[in-house]
């Protein structure tokens, strides 16, 4: 069994080896524990590779059996372990953990509310960042996806991602809901 950490899930993984399963829990690269340049880098090739990476690795164990390597994919993660298992016939299972489509939700806007011209002015944004990462200018985070602060009339979207993400459940000081 494989398993995506993102923040709070190592208790997760430990859960399921308490049931027999053997589980692996990562940070995606370049984020959390994990090592690399620039930080928070946020590429779904990267983090696709990243549960390939982990099944080649569980799949050289001796007391893994590589006919039944499974993926779970907690938040955004849900999206790259589908992914990881379009493109990886040894993925077997794939779990899924996602209160809504975040990609495509990023790509057309909340409640997709992105017109076309929303749309080409962030990718146009992107592209002209991409130049300043290059050149050597500190990389742009995006907004903090969940609120540090939240009460009763905070967006009940923000509001669930607040009470996970940035409460001791499952905020992590390496994992900070932004990413280049």
């Amino acid at each position: 069994m494989v398993l995506v950490k993102e923040q709070g899930s190592g208790i997760y993984a430990q859960n399921m080896a308490e049931r027999g399963f053997v589980a692996l829990a990562f940070d995606p690269s370049y984020n959390g524990y994990s090592s690399g340049e620039p930080r928070h880098l946020s590429s779904p090739d990267l983090f696709v590779e990243d549960f390939r990476a982990a099944v080649d690795y569980l799949g050289t164990r001796p007391f893994v059996d590589r006919n039944k390597i499974g993926v779970i994919g907690m938040c955004g993660s849900g999206g790259f372990a589908i992914s990881a298992a379009q493109l990886d016939r040894r993925i077997k299972a794939v779990v899924t953990v996602s209160m809504y489509d975040i990609h495509h939700a990023a790509r057309n806007g909340f409640k997709d509310l992105f017109t076309e011209e929303d749309r080409n002015r962030m990718l146009d944004a992107i592209a002209e960042q991409r130049y300043a990462d290059f050149e050597g200018h500190q990389p742009s985070l995006t907004p903090r996806g969940a609120p540090i602060g939240f009460d009763g009339n905070t967006n009940p979207i923000g509001r669930e991602f607040g009470e996970f993400y940035s409460t001791p459940r499952g905020y992590h000081h390496n994992s900070i809901t932004q990413f280049t």
